[in-house]
């Protein structure tokens, strides 16, 4: 493969941040990692706006990591906008979060996340899911033929 496949991880949080890239390096999970500190900046980058302007909006991450409690605009109102938009709404979403609220997960996939996954509290754990989620989403799962190298839609 020519160019490396993008996770982008959307997290506030910076020790969540931090834990999370130290799992996926201890996961030998070496794409390239975007990280987007709340859901306007995340929406900029999927999008090709502000401060990602210059990116090629072609070029779509393999998978979005959501957290859902993000400052600007909430994880759910990316979602959203992700599924609402032809040029996204393929794009593989998994619900990365702290949350244990039931209607978090409903609406999670009322909006259309492909999964809802709990942060795991401990390191361990949180490796292994880290682990799993990277198998899974990056090397077993087959993506949508326009999903992360799409052309021109015009």
């Amino acid at each position: 493969m020519n160019r490396s496949r993008i996770i982008l991880l959307v997290e506030d949080n910076a020790d969540d941040i931090e834990l999370t890239l130290r799992a996926f390096e201890k996961s030998n999970i070496v794409n390239d990692i975007i990280v987007a500190r709340d859901g306007e900046e995340a929406l900029d980058y999927l999008f090709a706006t502000g401060s990602y302007a210059d990116r090629d909006p072609r070029r779509l991450p393999e998978v979005v990591l959501l957290d859902l409690k993000l400052p600007k605009i909430d994880g759910l109102d990316v979602l959203r906008r992700i599924r609402t938009d032809e040029r996204t709404r393929r794009l593989p979403v998994v619900i990365l979060t702290s949350s244990t609220e039931e209607q978090d997960v409903l609406s999670s996939y009322d909006r259309g996340a492909n999964s809802f996954v709990q942060k795991p509290v401990d390191f361990a754990e949180f490796l292994d899911a880290a682990r799993h989620l990277g198998l899974y989403w990056l090397v077993l799962n087959q993506t949508s033929p326009n999903g992360a190298e799409q052309g021109d839609t015009k």
